[in-house]
């Protein structure tokens, strides 16, 4: 990438960030017209997931794909590619007949997205040379993340109070349009020194994993622990995983480079964004169905009454940008992961009697843990990761990322499912209550998750272990027949 001006690096920044804006608001914006859907649809709440789910899931499942093509082939082309895919599939969303054409869509807007946020992160990380003007620029990423995810409850209530559900996808059209233009004009061409090789086995491994998991998840409520579904789902899954790892490690360019996972400061940051986005998702999920259906909100109160949230995490982003660059990941992991227990915990005894303040502590607190996590999570990626594989670091984050929320979605609506089922087959306001505490308890078992691992993945011996995969990362792997690529990895991996 040639060199840039300060203004020129920083408007490559807010272009790759108009991008993001949109992918993270198409994360959560359609959680408040979930109410919307059951009525206008006829969808059951496992239908519900699905909507959420079908996104994510294959966008999870993309995204390492798409940042290797952005290393290999452009990072600009693979963007542009992904900008109008998305655009597209929007449109097509807007249009749905049905449940089943609208997941089939949200698929393919999964595709587009697929294509972005990992692209753009390693544009952003290639454009920034300086490690603290980097740090810097990452902030105003993570602050965007959180801005995009925090707010897309509020304009999705709006839109669906005001114009109706479709207007959620068609809001992304002229953005996208305009994100097409400003990359033609302004965000020179990147790609890595050497391009890598495709990995179809390693992609299709990944697909199955995924999607597998969080089908059995979904239909465990409905089938049982029993049903030959799910338990033919839940073997092809660990079967799948536990091939992608033996196959990626014999590869000399493997899609998943595992190296990356000697460092426990990668692992760990990996682990604490699965954690922290299942924790806001399923927060989220049950969130909209208790604030609409046991409160009586209309979609676009629903959304307003999570603004502490979304001032809390838009204020706190940037902040935690600048506290990772002075003083290291550690205070933004701890104090992250103490705010989202506390948060959760606070929503396990909120219910239509309690005052209004308790809820609004309890977001409020929520958002302060989610808006310190994302700056120490991406910083801690890209870090130490050869120039070269910045996309493919990116893109393993980002897929945490996803697979934490499309597992968040699926973990906690199902227990919420469950536990309605076991509550009466219709289910009065104190047993929906019930089943949203059940559910608010497993999002809290996933914030103390993120919290242990945090303080445990930002320590002097963590900072160690990336210091020698890092080294490890750096080594020539010289190729010997007997490989899946026709070579066998000699290096020490």
């Amino acid at each position: 990438m040639p060199d840039l001006s300060t203004r020129r690096r920083f408007l490559v920044l807010a272009i790759c960030c108009l991008s993001l804006l949109i992918v993270g608001l198409e994360t959560t914006v359609l959680n408040v017209a979930l109410p919307s859907l059951q009525e206008d649809l006829g969808a059951s709440v496992s239908g519900l997931q699905w909507a959420l789910d079908s996104y994510t899931l294959v966008l999870s499942s993309l995204l390492m794909l798409s940042g290797s093509t952005g290393d290999r082939i452009g990072r600009r082309r693979t963007f542009q590619t992904g900008l109008a895919i998305f655009v597209l599939a929007s449109l097509l969303c807007s249009l749905a007949p049905n449940l089943g054409w609208l997941i089939a869509f949200r698929m393919l807007q999964g595709v587009g997205a697929s294509m972005l946020n990992p692209v753009a992160l390693s544009i952003v990380t290639n454009t920034f040379p300086d490690r603290q003007e980097r740090a810097r620029a990452i902030g105003v990423w993570s602050a965007v993340v959180g801005v995009s995810i925090a707010l897309g409850p509020i304009l999705g209530g709006f839109l669906v109070t005001t114009v109706g559900w479709r207007w959620i996808f068609i809001i992304n059209i002229p953005i996208g349009l305009l994100a097409i233009v400003l990359t033609a004009l302004f965000v020179p061409e990147s790609k890595a020194a050497r391009a890598r090789r495709v990995d179809p086995v390693g992609q299709l491994l990944v697909v199955l994993t995924l999607a597998t998991l969080v089908y059995a998840i979904i239909e465990v409520p409905h089938r049982g622990w029993n049903s030959p579904l799910v338990l033919g789902l839940l073997v092809v899954a660990v079967v799948s995983a536990v091939s992608l790892v033996l196959y990626e490690k014999r590869r000399v360019e493997p899609l998943l480079d595992v190296r990356f996972f000697r460092s426990a400061q990668f692992s760990g940051a990996t682990l604490i964004a699965v954690c922290a986005f299942a924790a806001f998702a399923g927060c989220l999920f049950v969130n909209t169905l208790y604030l609409q259906n046991d409160l009586g909100l209309t979609p676009f109160r629903a959304g307003l009454y999570l603004l502490p949230m979304a001032v809390v995490v838009m204020v706190l982003a940037p902040i935690s940008g600048r506290l990772v660059a002075s003083h290291g990941t550690r205070p933004s992991l701890v104090l992250g992961g103490l705010g989202m227990t506390a948060g959760t915990v606070t929503l396990t005894f909120v219910d239509p009697s309690q005052p209004l303040a308790v809820l609004f502590l309890a977001y409020g607190l929520f958002g302060v843990g989610f808006g310190m996590l994302n700056a120490p999570i991406t910083a801690t990626a890209v870090s130490g990761m050869p120039p070269s594989q910045a996309g493919l670091a990116a893109a393993v984050t980002s897929t945490s990322r996803q697979v934490g929320t499309a597992i968040g979605v699926a973990v906690v609506g199902s227990v919420y499912t469950a536990h309605l089922g076991r509550l009466g087959s219709v289910p009065d306001a104190v047993s929906r209550v019930d089943a949203a505490h059940a559910g608010f308890w497993v999002v809290a078992g996933c914030a103390v998750l993120a919290l242990v691992v945090g303080w445990g993945s930002s320590g002097a011996w963590a900072r160690r272990s990336a210091e020698r995969a890092a080294q490890r990362l750096a080594e020539p792997i010289s190729p010997s027949p007997g490989s899946p690529d026709g070579a066998t990895a000699t290096a020490v991996r």
